[in-house]
């Protein structure tokens, strides 16, 4: 991976190029499949209680919030999605953020196409992780979710500690180290 913006491998943009497509067809083939195999609100084990399938469709936001209309997601995951490219095109020279960002962008790609297609998307995977108490707010059983939903996370939780925890080169410090004549 290159963190230089001379002489980026041009086979990194089609790593980046990939991933997000590769994220958007495996979240649609598997919808597909979920939708043909599963009956909606029926639970189907695949692991215990820990991991089932249960099929519904989300016409909210994400963690089943509904904050506005379908039409008010349908243009927010708009504006989003452009606004993920515009960040893939100014770090498509740094895999770091590039690649974290495809994965963003390839969820938020296969959730759009729902959007469009139905007005709703399909949430299919059902885990119990762990339960959360926080004051009146309990959580016993965790959201249902999909390959979009969990690739946008992975992405996120990348580029979160690529910020927190990669060195910086900073320009001042940079400028001070010169190459000897």
């Amino acid at each position: 991976m290159t963190n230089s913006k001379a002489g980026a491998d041009p086979r990194q943009h089609i790593i980046t190029l990939s991933i997000l497509i590769a994220v958007a067809l495996i979240d649609q083939l598997s919808k597909i499949w979920a939708v043909g195999h599963l009956t909606e609100g029926a639970t189907r084990s695949v692991m215990g209680n820990f991991f089932k399938l249960t099929l519904l469709y989300n016409e909210g936001g994400a963690l089943g919030s509904q904050l506005g209309s379908g039409t008010f997601y349908l243009t927010t995951s708009l504006i989003i999605i452009v606004v993920i490219f515009f960040f893939i095109y100014t770090n498509r020279h740094n895999a770091f953020i590039a690649w974290p960002m495809a994965l963003c962008a390839g969820g938020a790609a296969g959730n759009l196409i729902d959007r469009i297609r139905t007005g709703r998307v399909v949430d299919f995977l059902d885990f119990d992780f762990f339960d959360i108490s926080l004051g009146s707010f309990h959580l016993e059983r965790w959201w249902k979710f999909n390959v979009a939903d969990a690739a946008i996370t992975v992405g996120v939780l990348f580029l979160l500690v690529y910020i927190l925890f990669m060195p910086r080169v900073h320009p001042d410090k940079t400028a001070a180290v010169s190459e000897p004549e």
